[in-house]
């Protein structure tokens, strides 16, 4: 594997893209935020814009992600299931289907109280344990709790197919939903979403009275009282990153879902100590860790969530501020990582406060790194990369771009 000219970092805010918020004058919380960092290696680089997947599209993280390091995610994407569960630790073994999961709040009708069960940060485990490891019909279930209210089932037996519909409704205050198989003539769609159901039903019958829901309760806090899954899929066989681009790849993760995407990959994976995937994350200890994966790799992925979080509760000011975040954790990487290397910043979908969700709207871009052309913008946000060198772009560009300026790039022709 050759070495590198230079070290590559793409580093991802999460829903960073966003659209005009009234009472901030009609700017995005982007272009709201005091980014000085940011705006001084966009006036040193080349930005643009980026369209994850294509122009239009509502990417998810998954398939954004998947599209960004250069896999086409209508041909090799499954759902986002596997993803989580292998990057929480669990094992997927060739026709398991895995499910992302929320512990949520419903009340005795089933109706969704709260998706995400007050962001529970507590007690995870103790409930994962009542519910892990059942059997149902013959199915093994077996469940993992991640990062707050965030989880995975993974379900192992003959005659499964993640050919299913989500039990999350996605919206508080609408009951839950069945899962069905998305076609009635196939018995394993039609087992596996019976199978799906009697765990959710299971689910509720052992979470709601649990001694931790108990003191939920007690404390004012919404009780964890059942689990919705969501995004069923089964492992896609994908080329190793490395080996496919000639170059020695890490990320630096925050959440489940990109540590599974990494290892998919091939890539290994670094945890930032006090990184949360939350607001209050430790965005120093994120910028320590990347210094010292620069070191040791080739090529870094990291996404911080954050920004996205705030886009999702409708809180335009929390995710400029959180955006600023992001820009003293770039500030203190330049400081604690001196050597040339490029940065790609961008995001990996837009999730504008005023949507509560992703969006299609294109997201800006920075690229900043030495022997690079250089252009007219003078701030980074959403209006001033539509001005960029880069023009409008789209997620699988990215790579391309990186790994002819780090120098791993073979010629395409004589």
């Amino acid at each position: 594997m050759a070495r590198a000219l230079y070290k590559g970092l793409l580093l991802i805010a999460d829903g960073l893209g966003d659209r005009p918020v009234p009472e901030m004058g009609r700017k995005t919380p982007l272009e709201y935020a005091a980014t000085p960092t940011l705006d001084r290696l966009a006036r040193e680089g080349e930005c643009g814009l980026m369209d994850p997947i294509a122009p239009g599209i509502r990417a998810g993280s998954d398939t954004a992600h998947l599209a960004i390091l250069g896999y086409d995610p209508y041909r090799v994407y499954q759902g986002r299931g596997p993803f989580e569960a292998l990057g929480i630790g669990m094992e997927v073994r060739g026709g398991d289907v895995a499910l992302r999961c929320n512990f949520s709040t419903v009340d005795a009708e089933m109706r969704v109280i709260d998706r995400r069960a007050g962001r529970i940060t507590d007690g995870t485990r103790e409930l994962a344990e009542a519910v892990n490891g059942v059997v149902i019909d013959g199915v093994q279930c077996f469940f993992k709790e991640s990062v707050a209210h965030r989880g995975a089932l993974v379900l192992r037996g003959e005659g499964l197919s993640h050919r299913i519909t989500d039990v999350d409704p996605h919206a508080e205050g609408k009951p839950i939903h069945a899962a069905r198989p998305l076609d009635s003539d196939d018995p394993a769609a039609v087992r596996t979403a019976q199978v799906v159901n009697a765990f959710v039903r299971l689910s509720y019958e052992r979470l709601n009275d649990h001694p931790v829901n108990r003191a939920r309760r007690e404390q004012g806090l919404p009780p964890a009282n059942i689990i919705l899954p969501r995004g069923a899929g089964v492992a896609p066989h994908l080329e190793p990153f490395p080996q496919k681009h000639g170059m020695t790849a890490v990320a630096v993760v925050e959440t489940g879902l990109i540590r599974g995407i990494a290892r998919f990959v091939g890539m290994d994976t670094l945890d930032a100590p006090g990184a949360t995937g939350g607001v209050d994350t430790d965005y120093a200890s994120i910028a320590d860790t990347l210094a010292r994966a620069l070191q040791r790799y080739d090529f870094v992925l990291c996404n911080v969530k954050s920004p996205d979080l705030c886009g999702h509760d409708r809180n335009p000011h929390l995710k400029a501020q959180a955006i600023e975040q992001i820009d003293g954790l770039v500030a203190r990487l330049l400081e604690g990582y001196r050597e040339p290397f490029y940065l790609v910043f961008t995001g990996d979908h837009s999730t504008p406060c005023s949507v509560g969700d992703h969006s299609g709207d294109p997201v800006p871009v920075l690229l900043h790194g030495p022997d690079l052309r250089g252009d007219e913008v003078l701030r980074f946000h959403e209006y001033a990369c539509a001005r960029g060198a880069l023009g409008r772009l789209r997620g699988g560009d990215l790579v391309p771009i990186l790994t002819q300026l780090m120098g791993v790039q073979e010629k395409f022709g004589a």
